[in-house]
């Protein structure tokens, strides 16, 4: 009867409450963080994405020959003439579309907000399959029309608009301009499918390309392309479809882009949105599942000690005719109940883990939005509890058996050893926890001198003290570059003014922020490696002290001045990896670069300075070739592929540099923009060292996950320890009594234990080591100028681990090494 049975494994528990909780608790632990962290890799990596038939969903992007120095694949997206191209000549896809990333001041709904959105063309949402919740899409038909219409997130509907159903046909102002809302999406809708929780759109609107993307600026890269594959149609032949119309897009290429060679890459996009996130997560649930391999090496360990301390129990129903198959059903029993009631507190606990940890994950991680504890990791959890039940209590089960019923009813009360086959299972548990806990202790200490590293990293400028925004002019209110001096130029002004500004500046990319872009150059005297066909730098529009609010050095030359105007010389300011490629062991001031391939008619620009290498994004990320130019001078720099309609500096960054505290200016900063124009709101007002801190939230996670893995794995390894050597202790009580009455000094007896546990100790450490050699190409991808085989981290892990267990000997010693010798022979 299984029923009687688990109640009899219950009341048998129940009997020893100190055991049981400590072995729920333990089990608890591990099977918690396991679930949770297997959360995430089901979230992220095995649930199809959400979207119907989401198998068929492929990327389309152009790989650009030599585009591979600014770091990647050569990967760069799509143009807008790309987008027509493949929409109307490639006959693989069911359904076809593009899409860009941007933002829009939204107003005419609350306070004025930068909100997060994307452009479509008509085939996007066919592609997705996913029905909205209110309303409808807008068509390709309303796409190339120009229709001002829009579709909005299902929280920007709940939080800007109440969640009123009469939405649809209400009109929201996108910057300044008035859309009509067509549609809401359900809850869970994202797209694109971006990393992180800050860049998800809020509202998609048609991509209605201008003139100006489908003439000059043919060579903007700046989109992306989605599509459904046709039934039968695999990713490789729809792939050579694309290819197809690439080579066709090349023969059609304008002049100034006949040097550029284009091929077209489909991927599925299932990969293409986890690829990135892949190695993390796997290296993290490997990381769990070796603490929940100590958690049940402990459980195992501790139902061998109950096993060896019931041997008498055992023997006696052996004798009473007992069979062996009823008891080892209820050894099994005893250690499922305790795995399953370990796995529900788990489930609770990894409730509450991802309730406070979702929202602290770091921003490389996609579709966080879809983690959580759904049926499948609830059923994960139950085979974890079940087999860690069966598994952790197979072995002393059979150990039980193997009780020898004379001997043991011979033994009576009597101490002494529980078999040498009963020890050495105990030591190689201890031993393997041992070895597990340095593997992780190895890990945590690589990761924490790696991220010691990144901190020392020179930024190539100073971040104390500056305080940063975004912002973006709305087109309807600054249709004119004009307009968008006047407010750029006023603005500088004022801030300047403010009582503890240093300096001020704009840029159209700031360091530690995303989506700096990489353009092709020409410099002067300088000749690309055969068969590099781009030779690609950064470029940043700046205005005002720009360089030196952010305490950029100047090598040499000069900053700029308000003396370079848009009718005066072209100038730019290189920074020394781009002086060292072009121009290496020469000085670069008075040499020349321009925008643009060979072809491309683009001007001269004469370098006037160069200053150090910055830093554009994460501190681990290597320097990269980079110029600055005045705002002013962007458009007459591109010559003849300036358009009347063109716009710049109508959008970016504005950093100050002050001499109190930058947290303390950020009202002042609101307050001083919307004394200009109160409405436009500003986003991202941070402090510099908030911006760059978050760039360095991937490896802080890291970090801190696997640091917690390891002090959970190390503390459970000192238990493992802590319990086998007084276990071992007890039942040597009798022998360390004759030794003491014979004469043994008690410094002697301590010298014993100690031996025991440092035996253990050095045994689990040389095997760790091994361990963490083998492991080490796992975390070499997240490693920064720090080796995997580290002396100092390796030496500096064994060293603890083995102080540890001494640590956790000491009681155990310091208790036999004061028993009164006559006390206890007289007991025995």
């Amino acid at each position: 009867m299984p029923f009687h049975d688990v109640r009899i494994a219950i009341r048998l528990l129940l009997k020893s409450p100190g055991f049981t909780a400590a072995a729920v608790l333990m089990l608890a632990l591990g099977i918690g963080a396991t679930t949770a962290v297997f959360s995430v890799v089901e979230g992220v990596l095995l649930r199809p994405l959400p979207f119907p038939h989401s198998e068929d969903l492929v990327q389309v992007s152009d790989v650009v020959q030599g585009a591979e120095a600014a770091g990647g694949k050569g990967e760069v997206g799509v143009t807008a003439p790309d987008i027509q191209a493949y929409t109307r000549d490639t006959q693989s896809f069911e359904s076809l579309g593009g899409y860009q990333q941007t933002n829009y001041e939204l107003s005419g709904m609350g306070e004025p907000a930068l909100v997060n959105a994307s452009r479509l063309t008509g085939g996007v949402f066919p592609t997705l399959g996913v029905a909205p919740l209110l309303g409808r899409f807008f068509t390709q038909r309303e796409d190339d029309q120009k229709e001002p219409v829009a579709v909005l997130s299902y929280s920007l509907w709940q939080n800007r608009l109440q969640g009123d159903r009469h939405v649809l046909g209400a009109k929201i102002l996108l910057n300044r301009k008035p859309y009509v809302v067509i549609g809401v999406m359900p809850r869970n809708f994202e797209f694109p499918l971006v990393p992180g929780h800050l860049n998800r759109s809020e509202l998609w609107i048609p991509m209605s390309f201008t003139q100006q993307e489908l003439t000059t600026g043919a060579e903007a890269w700046n989109s992306r392309m989605v599509g459904r594959l046709r039934t039968g149609i695999t990713p490789a032949q729809a792939e050579s479809d694309a290819e197809r119309v690439a080579q066709e897009r090349m023969r059609n290429y304008p002049a100034f882009m006949a040097s550029m060679h284009i091929h077209a890459v489909v991927r599925s996009l299932q990969k293409e949105t986890v690829e990135q996130a892949g190695q993390l997560v796997r290296t993290l649930f490997l990381a769990v599942i070796v603490v929940q391999l100590i958690a049940c090496a402990n459980l195992a360990g501790l139902l061998l000690v109950r096993a060896i301390r019931r041997r008498r129990e055992v023997a006696v129903r052996l004798a009473l005719g007992a069979r062996s198959g009823t008891l080892l059903r209820q050894a099994i029993l005893e250690s499922l109940v305790l795995s399953v009631t370990g796995s529900v507190l788990g489930l609770v606990l990894a409730a509450i883990a991802l309730r406070v940890g979702v929202s602290r994950l770091p921003e490389t991680l996609p579709r966080i939005n879809e983690i959580g504890l759904d049926w499948q990791v609830v059923g994960f959890a139950i085979i974890l509890a079940v087999l860690t039940g069966v598994v952790c209590g197979l072995a002393p089960a059979f150990a039980a058996l193997r009780t020898s019923v004379n001997e043991t009813l011979k033994e009576g009360g009597r101490t002494g050893t529980a078999g040498g086959g009963h020890a050495r299972l105990r030591s190689a548990l201890v031993v393997g926890e041992v070895a597990i806990a340095l593997v992780l202790l190895v890990a945590s200490g690589l990761l924490l001198r790696s991220f010691e590293k990144m901190r020392a990293v020179n930024l190539g400028f100073r971040p104390d003290h500056i305080l940063t925004a975004s912002y973006s002019l709305p087109q309807k209110q600054y249709a004119t570059q004009a307009a968008v001096d006047e407010f750029n130029d006023e603005l500088i002004r004022r801030v300047r003014q403010l009582p503890g500004v240093e300096s001020v500046g704009l840029t159209s990319y700031l360091p530690a922020s995303s989506g700096i872009g990489y353009s092709n150059m020409v410099a002067e005297g300088y000749s690309p490696p055969e068969g590099a066909s781009m030779n690609l730098a950064a470029l940043a529009t700046v205005k005002g002290d720009y360089l030196q609010a952010m305490g950029i050095p100047l090598l040499g030359g000069r900053f700029f001045t308000q003396a370079d105007r848009a009718n005066t010389q072209l100038v730019a300011i290189v920074n020394h990896k781009l002086a060292e490629h072009c121009w290496p062991g020469s000085d670069p001031i008075g040499k020349r670069l321009r925008l643009g391939p060979t072809e491309s008619p683009t001007l001269w620009m004469t370098i006037v300075g160069e200053v150090a290498d910055v830093k554009q994004g994460s501190p681990d990320a290597p320097a990269r070739e980079q110029y600055y130019q005045p705002v002013e001078q962007f458009e007459p720099s591109i010559g003849p592929l300036a358009s009347p309609t063109d716009l710049n500096g109508n959008g970016g960054y504005i950093a100050i540099r002050t001499v109190i505290p930058p947290e303390q200016m950020a009202n002042v900063l609101r307050a001083t923009v919307h004394s200009i124009d109160p409405q436009l709101p500003l986003a991202q007002l941070q402090s510099m060292e908030h911006a760059i801190s978050n760039s360095e939230a991937p490896r802080r996670f890291n970090l801190t996950l696997i640091s917690a893995f390891a002090i959970v794995s190390v503390l459970l390894a000192a238990l493992g320890i802590y319990s086998l050597i007084a276990f071992s202790v007890a039942l040597r009580v009798q022998e360390m009594a004759i030794r003491i009455a014979l004469g043994s000094q008690r410094s002697g007896i301590l010298g014993l234990v100690f031996l025991s546990a440092a035996k253990l100790a050095i045994a689990g450490c040389a095997i760790g080591l091994l361990g963490a050699a083998t492991a080490s190409h796992l975390l070499r991808s997240f490693l920064f100028d720090v080796s995997p085989f580290d002396p100092l981290v390796l030496a500096l892990a064994a060293v603890f681990v083995l102080m540890l267990a001494l640590a956790a000997s000491l009681l155990p010693a310091l208790r036999v090494a004061s028993i009164n010798p006559m006390k206890a022979l007289r007991a025995e």
